[in-house]
């Protein structure tokens, strides 16, 4: 009667047992699936407000619980990117730190030969094409980009773009050519700056991405004339492309991620987990089609090739223009 009375208490505490341990595991198995880090930087060479700031502020809010992380975004300005190149170049590579990848990155690399280049970082993950756009102010005298081409034929005008490093600015330089003007083409440090110029008509036109321009977009105070993907885009099917005009440009702007050469596998892997997961939430998609951010993921064992085929196609174009001798 007494190994009956037992009997229930015995399997019950067994049942208890296995469920710790089950417990215990999992914890455990848990925190070696951790992330290794509480507290990861983020850096870019854009200025406060600018395209690759926005991007990486918008993306740590959400991936941030998504991975277990507290991102800080650390702005390191000077040298059209270099500086901040130079600090990826020579950090650690554990996970700790990580860079905003855009074509600016390639272009400064070519067009400066500073102490570390692009070759110098590893390609994690890219997460967005961004579609570069021709804007002008409302009140101004421009309605369509033929307009802005025929003032630099008859008295050359003023185009603005960001540093001499970027995208924006080699996509006016390739403007220039095709239709055969010879406008003034002035830089700024970042897209805040270079917005404020053409709002007060200092400028023509600038180019940039249109998150930049979506607060002044939506108060009717820019115009978007064009727009260089090789399509128009679903946020703004009115806007005819570049090439539907007559010039034959198209240009993608790619965001992703970079950094420091050697970083381990699984960081690899958890940002690639990471970023999909986000890409899918409706909420950021919601966020990032509302900056007119195209998903565009690419893992890390193709990344690197885009990064590298973008560079020789770059570096291809400068030669034939003369800007590399």
């Amino acid at each position: 009667m007494k190994l009956d009375r037992l009997q229930p208490f015995t399997i019950a505490a067994a049942c208890a047992l296995a469920l710790a341990l089950a417990l215990a595991l999992a914890a455990d198995a848990g925190a070696q699936n951790a992330y290794p880090h509480r507290v990861v930087t983020l850096v870019t060479h854009s200025s406060p407000g600018g395209g690759s700031d926005v991007f990486l502020r918008e993306l740590a809010r959400f991936l941030g619980p998504a991975m277990g992380v507290d991102f800080v975004v650390e702005n390191v300005r000077g040298g059209s990117g270099a500086r901040a190149i130079a600090r990826m170049a020579n950090a650690p590579a554990d996970g700790s730190i990580f860079y905003a990848t855009t074509p600016t990155y390639i272009y400064t690399s070519l067009l400066s030969r500073p102490p570390n280049t692009y070759a110098d970082l590893e390609p994690i993950v890219n997460v967005f094409f961004d579609e570069e756009v021709i804007y002008t102010r409302t009140n101004g005298p421009f309605e369509t980009l033929e307009q802005v081409i025929e003032k630099a034929r008859t008295s050359r005008g003023r185009w603005g773009a960001t540093n001499p490093g970027s995208l924006e600015r080699q996509s006016l330089e390739q403007l220039k050519v095709v239709a055969g003007v010879n406008p003034a083409i002035v830089t700024h440090d970042g897209g805040g700056d270079l917005m404020l110029n053409v709002l007060n008509g200092t400028l023509d036109i600038g180019v940039g991405e249109a998150q930049e321009l979506r607060s002044q977009l939506d108060a009717g105070e820019l115009r978007i004339l064009a727009v260089f993907s090789a399509e128009r885009t679903e946020r703004l099917p009115g806007v005819a492309t570049v090439k539907e005009q007559g010039y034959d440009i198209v240009l993608t702007k790619f965001r992703g991620i970079a950094g420091p050469i050697g970083t381990p596998p699984e960081i690899i892997a958890a940002w690639e987990q990471g970023v999909q997961a986000v890409l899918a939430d409706p909420a950021y998609r919601q966020a990032y089609e509302d900056r007119v951010l195209a998903p565009h993921f690419i893992g890390h064992a193709d990344y690197g090739a885009f990064v590298t085929d973008f560079a020789n196609r770059t570096e291809s174009f400068l030669r034939s223009t003369g800007v590399l001798q």
